[in-house]
């Protein structure tokens, strides 16, 4: 699917309401990259029903809505909505992540939590009153979505918020790289989407080493772990790579921050040595797992190693990964930009940024028009042709 095909696909559809965003605070920075694109391409899209009641407001330059979550003294909110909402077709975008935000608790500087996120977000929606036509929460990282199942008598976070969110009014839920997308099994007649950023980190990858080749001689997906498999196996089957799968084996007689340690990572596989690795997973929290995977993979001689991750969350600091690049045992680690990202890591020489926002108004625009967006969650076309593109030169 080419880029042209992409900007023109919803030309003669209605759209479903005038659009209207609120990004939430902690996400503004990316949500201002995704309006630019719609106010750009619905300024060039000619359409012979665009001065017709049924595109009223459709161009416009920015749809990015007022609103805001003030803070008492006391550390409680309240949401408020600047402008008029009613019949609008609203997107509500909220990086749970974000722990850069700060607000005065009893004058003490307190730092945002996913909680605190999660609340600004009802805030918001409860401040909408049911006024807008239908409303679509983008939450690129899932609130809560690492307590996605019950193993004892314990909480399920992720499904309590799914189901509380759509009780509120929510019609869709849109998430990237869910841990586990059979959350989505808590609201089975709402909408509920998990995107997969596959295509941007080969797009990424391409642009930045040119001397890649993806053929199963030459290079290699691994998953890190048995829950990361399917992602695994998408992606190596687009590219026509071999997979190969580390296991975890845990120590299950002891609890260490909340689970059990990892003793060790077993590998099941073909042979790694002289290959290029790509590591798969959803997140990198500590980076403790990715980077024994990539000391194991080195180990059994592999070559490069590159770490593809949604969520860079690095919890742990960026000295692990600093190291393990000096070391040549990390050549590069892409995570996109759907979350919060520190200037440090953006700094770092072994870092590549997978920009989404291009992606997110893609979604947007699309949706707004109530079209499919398949195209859009099976980008195998387009990696088909990044692909023959890279392979002639012309990438």
């Amino acid at each position: 699917m080419t880029a042209v095909k992409d900007e023109i696909r919803n030309l003669n559809t209605i759209p479903v309401g005038a659009l209207g965003i609120i990004p939430l605070k902690g996400c503004l920075h990316l949500v201002e990259k995704v309006d630019q694109y719609l106010v750009k391409w619905r300024k060039e899209r000619e359409n012979e029903h665009a001065d017709t009641l049924a595109f009223s407001g459709y161009e416009r330059e920015s749809y990015i809505l007022n609103a805001d979550v003030p803070r008492f003294g006391t550390g409680e909110a309240k949401g408020i909505i600047k402008e008029s909402v009613r019949g609008t077709d609203l997107f509500l975008l909220v990086d749970v992540c974000n722990y850069s935000l700060t607000y005065k608790l009893f004058g003490q500087i307190n730092h945002y939590s996913p909680d605190d996120h999660y609340s600004d977000l009802k805030r918001i929606i409860a401040a909408v009153g049911g006024k807008a036509r239908r409303i679509t929460v983008i939450m690129p990282y899932l609130y809560e979505s690492r307590q996605h199942r019950r193993t004892s008598r314990e909480s399920l976070d992720c499904a309590y918020a799914l189901e509380e969110l759509t009780s509120m009014g929510v019609d869709n839920i849109i998430t990237f790289d869910a841990h586990d997308p059979r959350v989505q099994n808590a609201i089975p007649l709402k909408g509920f989407e998990t995107v997969q950023p596959t295509y941007q980190f080969i797009k990424a990858m391409c642009k930045t080493h040119k001397d890649l080749q993806f053929n199963s001689d030459h290079m290699m997906l691994i998953s890190p772990d048995e829950g990361g498999m399917g992602r695994a196996i998408y992606m190596a089957n687009v590219l026509g790579l071999d997979m190969g799968m580390f296991y975890k084996r845990r120590d299950y007689t002891r609890i260490v921050d909340g689970r059990n340690p990892i003793v060790a990572h077993e590998f099941l596989g073909s042979s790694v040595e002289g290959k290029d690795m790509i590591i798969v997973d959803d997140m990198i929290s500590s980076g403790e797992s990715m980077i024994d995977v990539a000391r194991e993979l080195k180990a059994r001689k592999a070559r490069r190693i590159f770490c593809c991750a949604t969520f860079g969350l690095f919890t742990g600091g960026l000295e692990p990964f600093d190291k393990a690049h000096e070391e040549g045992i990390i050549e590069s680690v892409l995570t996109t930009n759907l979350i919060y990202q520190t200037p440090e890591l953006l700094s770092r020489d072994w870092y590549i940024n997978c920009d989404m926002s291009k992606y997110i108004a893609y979604i947007i625009d699309t949706l707004n028009h109530d079209a499919s967006i398949s195209d859009l969650l099976d980008p195998s076309e387009r990696i088909n042709n990044l692909m023959a593109r890279y392979n002639a030169g012309e990438y």
